[in-house]
Protein backbone atom coordinates (compact mmCIF):
# COMPACT_ATOMS: atom_id res chain seq x y z
CA UNK A 1 0.00 0.00 0.00
CA UNK A 2 1.19 3.72 -0.84
CA UNK A 3 -0.31 6.91 -0.75
CA UNK A 4 -1.28 8.48 -3.83
CA UNK A 5 0.75 10.24 -6.48
CA UNK A 6 -0.49 13.55 -5.32
CA UNK A 7 -2.06 13.86 -2.50
CA UNK A 8 -4.34 17.39 -2.79
CA UNK A 9 -5.50 19.48 0.74
CA UNK A 10 -7.40 22.07 1.46
CA UNK A 11 -5.43 24.80 3.39
CA UNK A 12 -8.02 26.52 5.68
CA UNK A 13 -9.38 24.11 8.16
CA UNK A 14 -7.84 21.07 6.83
CA UNK A 15 -4.37 21.98 6.65
CA UNK A 16 -3.88 25.05 8.90
CA UNK A 17 -5.52 26.18 11.66
CA UNK A 18 -6.08 29.54 10.42
CA UNK A 19 -8.73 30.43 12.88
CA UNK A 20 -6.72 32.51 15.18
CA UNK A 21 -5.17 34.47 12.64
CA UNK A 22 -8.90 35.11 11.08
CA UNK A 23 -10.00 36.32 14.76
CA UNK A 24 -7.33 38.65 15.34
CA UNK A 25 -8.48 40.79 12.01
CA UNK A 26 -12.10 40.25 12.93
CA UNK A 27 -10.69 41.97 15.86
CA UNK A 28 -8.90 44.49 14.64
CA UNK A 29 -11.70 45.89 12.60
CA UNK A 30 -14.37 45.49 15.09
CA UNK A 31 -12.31 47.45 17.59
CA UNK A 32 -11.95 50.22 15.04
CA UNK A 33 -15.92 50.17 14.87
CA UNK A 34 -16.37 50.19 18.81
CA UNK A 35 -17.72 46.41 18.59
CA UNK A 36 -16.88 44.21 21.54
CA UNK A 37 -14.25 41.40 20.41
CA UNK A 38 -15.49 38.19 19.13
CA UNK A 39 -14.51 35.15 20.91
CA UNK A 40 -12.45 32.61 18.50
CA UNK A 41 -14.56 29.60 19.44
CA UNK A 42 -17.86 31.82 18.22
CA UNK A 43 -15.97 31.98 14.58
CA UNK A 44 -13.76 29.07 14.09
CA UNK A 45 -17.45 27.27 12.31
CA UNK A 46 -17.15 30.26 9.91
CA UNK A 47 -13.72 29.94 8.93
CA UNK A 48 -13.61 27.46 6.03
CA UNK A 49 -16.52 29.95 4.28
CA UNK A 50 -14.56 32.06 3.32
CA UNK A 51 -14.30 36.27 4.19
CA UNK A 52 -17.90 37.42 3.36
CA UNK A 53 -19.04 34.64 6.24
CA UNK A 54 -16.78 35.77 8.96
CA UNK A 55 -17.44 39.22 8.71
CA UNK A 56 -21.43 37.88 8.75
CA UNK A 57 -20.43 36.28 11.92
CA UNK A 58 -18.71 39.46 13.05
CA UNK A 59 -20.88 42.31 11.86
CA UNK A 60 -24.81 40.88 11.99
CA UNK A 61 -26.37 43.71 11.70
CA UNK A 62 -24.83 45.13 8.78
CA UNK A 63 -26.17 44.96 5.28
CA UNK A 64 -24.48 42.26 2.76
CA UNK A 65 -23.41 45.23 0.83
CA UNK A 66 -21.64 46.94 3.21
CA UNK A 67 -20.13 43.74 4.42
CA UNK A 68 -19.10 42.80 1.03
CA UNK A 69 -17.47 46.62 0.77
CA UNK A 70 -15.10 45.56 3.95
CA UNK A 71 -13.83 42.74 2.18
CA UNK A 72 -10.66 44.30 1.05
CA UNK A 73 -9.86 45.69 4.50
CA UNK A 74 -10.37 42.25 5.68
CA UNK A 75 -7.68 40.81 3.55
CA UNK A 76 -5.46 43.77 4.06
CA UNK A 77 -5.59 43.44 7.71
CA UNK A 78 -5.64 39.48 7.50
CA UNK A 79 -2.23 40.02 5.33
CA UNK A 80 -0.48 41.50 8.73
CA UNK A 81 -1.46 38.71 11.04
CA UNK A 82 -0.95 35.33 8.71
CA UNK A 83 1.26 33.07 10.69
CA UNK A 84 0.98 35.29 13.42
CA UNK A 85 -1.47 32.87 15.94
CA UNK A 86 -2.47 30.00 14.03
CA UNK A 87 -0.24 26.78 13.05
CA UNK A 88 -0.79 23.66 10.99
CA UNK A 89 -3.35 21.20 12.91
CA UNK A 90 -1.65 18.53 15.10
CA UNK A 91 -0.32 16.00 13.39
CA UNK A 92 -0.25 17.65 10.22
CA UNK A 93 3.49 17.68 10.09
CA UNK A 94 3.83 14.32 10.53
CA UNK A 95 1.56 13.16 7.75
CA UNK A 96 3.23 15.53 5.38
CA UNK A 97 6.14 14.06 6.20
CA UNK A 98 5.28 10.19 5.57
CA UNK A 99 3.58 11.43 2.20
CA UNK A 100 6.80 12.97 1.30
CA UNK A 101 8.87 9.57 2.87
CA UNK A 102 7.13 7.34 0.45
CA UNK A 103 8.40 9.37 -2.57
CA UNK A 104 5.03 10.86 -3.10
CA UNK A 105 3.62 14.13 -3.59
CA UNK A 106 1.34 16.90 -1.90
CA UNK A 107 -0.28 20.20 -2.73
CA UNK A 108 -2.94 23.22 -1.91
CA UNK A 109 -6.33 24.07 -3.71
CA UNK A 110 -7.54 26.55 -1.66
CA UNK A 111 -10.04 28.95 -2.33
CA UNK A 112 -7.92 31.86 -0.68
CA UNK A 113 -6.58 34.03 -2.78
CA UNK A 114 -3.57 32.68 -4.46
CA UNK A 115 -1.06 36.28 -3.13
CA UNK A 116 -2.21 34.98 0.31
CA UNK A 117 -1.77 31.32 -0.05
CA UNK A 118 1.94 32.09 -1.93
CA UNK A 119 2.81 34.33 1.10
CA UNK A 120 1.91 31.45 3.97
CA UNK A 121 3.95 28.96 2.43
CA UNK A 122 7.42 30.53 3.38
CA UNK A 123 5.89 31.47 6.99
CA UNK A 124 4.90 27.24 7.74
CA UNK A 125 7.98 26.30 5.58
CA UNK A 126 6.02 24.66 3.25
CA UNK A 127 6.86 26.33 -0.46
CA UNK A 128 10.06 23.94 -1.23
CA UNK A 129 7.48 21.37 0.37
CA UNK A 130 4.48 21.90 -1.60
CA UNK A 131 4.37 20.43 -4.99
CA UNK A 132 1.12 22.84 -6.38
CA UNK A 133 -0.77 25.42 -5.30
CA UNK A 134 -3.90 26.68 -6.67
CA UNK A 135 -5.43 29.31 -5.13
CA UNK A 136 -9.09 30.68 -4.93
CA UNK A 137 -8.45 33.36 -8.19
CA UNK A 138 -5.59 31.16 -9.97
CA UNK A 139 -8.39 29.85 -12.62
CA UNK A 140 -11.98 32.48 -13.56
CA UNK A 141 -13.65 29.44 -11.20
CA UNK A 142 -13.16 28.20 -8.16
CA UNK A 143 -14.21 25.40 -5.44
CA UNK A 144 -16.84 23.60 -6.09
CA UNK A 145 -16.16 23.74 -9.40
CA UNK A 146 -14.03 20.87 -10.50
CA UNK A 147 -11.35 22.64 -12.47
CA UNK A 148 -9.24 23.71 -9.68
CA UNK A 149 -8.35 20.07 -8.56
CA UNK A 150 -7.67 19.34 -12.32
CA UNK A 151 -5.67 21.94 -12.72
CA UNK A 152 -3.42 20.79 -9.92
CA UNK A 153 -2.77 17.45 -11.15
CA UNK A 154 -2.79 18.12 -15.08
CA UNK A 155 0.17 20.73 -13.68
CA UNK A 156 1.96 17.40 -12.58
CA UNK A 157 1.17 15.56 -15.48
CA UNK A 158 -1.51 13.45 -13.39
CA UNK A 159 -4.99 12.11 -13.97
CA UNK A 160 -7.78 12.25 -11.40
CA UNK A 161 -7.37 9.04 -10.35
CA UNK A 162 -3.74 9.64 -9.45
CA UNK A 163 -4.65 12.07 -6.79
CA UNK A 164 -6.94 12.16 -3.34
CA UNK A 165 -8.23 15.63 -2.21
CA UNK A 166 -8.75 16.08 1.28
CA UNK A 167 -10.97 18.69 2.78
CA UNK A 168 -13.13 20.06 5.71
CA UNK A 169 -16.21 21.56 3.21
CA UNK A 170 -18.71 20.48 1.76
CA UNK A 171 -17.93 22.23 -1.50
CA UNK A 172 -14.26 20.29 -1.51
CA UNK A 173 -16.16 17.01 -1.56
CA UNK A 174 -18.42 18.06 -3.85
CA UNK A 175 -15.40 19.37 -5.95
CA UNK A 176 -13.71 16.20 -5.95
CA UNK A 177 -16.69 13.90 -6.95
CA UNK A 178 -17.18 16.25 -9.92
CA UNK A 179 -13.66 15.84 -11.20
CA UNK A 180 -14.10 12.28 -10.02
CA UNK A 181 -11.26 12.13 -7.62
CA UNK A 182 -11.12 9.92 -4.50
CA UNK A 183 -12.13 12.67 -1.50
CA UNK A 184 -11.29 12.61 2.05
CA UNK A 185 -13.94 14.76 4.70
CA UNK A 186 -11.16 16.35 7.07
CA UNK A 187 -13.52 16.15 10.25
CA UNK A 188 -11.16 17.81 12.79
CA UNK A 189 -11.80 21.02 10.78
CA UNK A 190 -13.97 23.86 10.68
CA UNK A 191 -17.80 23.23 10.59
CA UNK A 192 -21.37 24.75 11.20
CA UNK A 193 -23.66 22.89 13.81
CA UNK A 194 -25.86 22.34 10.77
CA UNK A 195 -23.17 20.92 8.71
CA UNK A 196 -23.23 17.08 8.49
CA UNK A 197 -20.28 15.49 6.73
CA UNK A 198 -22.50 11.86 6.73
CA UNK A 199 -24.26 13.94 3.75
CA UNK A 200 -21.28 14.86 1.41
CA UNK A 201 -20.32 11.32 0.42
CA UNK A 202 -16.57 11.31 0.68
CA UNK A 203 -15.02 8.07 -0.21
CA UNK A 204 -13.12 8.52 3.52
CA UNK A 205 -13.68 10.30 6.57
CA UNK A 206 -10.91 11.10 8.90
CA UNK A 207 -11.27 11.85 12.60
CA UNK A 208 -7.61 13.20 12.99
CA UNK A 209 -4.82 13.79 10.40
CA UNK A 210 -3.18 10.87 12.69
CA UNK A 211 -5.42 8.21 11.10
CA UNK A 212 -4.20 9.53 7.49
CA UNK A 213 -0.77 8.33 8.64
CA UNK A 214 -1.15 4.75 7.46
CA UNK A 215 -1.75 4.49 3.60
CA UNK A 216 -4.16 2.08 3.82
CA UNK A 217 -6.45 4.38 5.33
CA UNK A 218 -6.21 6.54 1.81
CA UNK A 219 -9.18 5.84 -0.96
CA UNK A 220 -8.03 4.39 -4.18
CA UNK A 221 -9.72 5.41 -7.71
CA UNK A 222 -12.10 2.55 -8.90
Amino acid sequence: MSFPALALFDLDGTLLDSAPDFVATLNRMLAECGEPAMALEALRPHVSKGARAMLAAGFPRLDVATRDAMIPAFLEIYQQELARHGAPFDGIEAMLDAIESAGCRWGIVTNKPEYLAVQLLPLLGWQRRCAVLVGGDTLPVRKPDPLPLLHAAMQLGLSADDCVYVGDDERDILAARAARMPSIAALWGYRLAEDDPTTWQADVSAATPQALLDPAAWPKAP
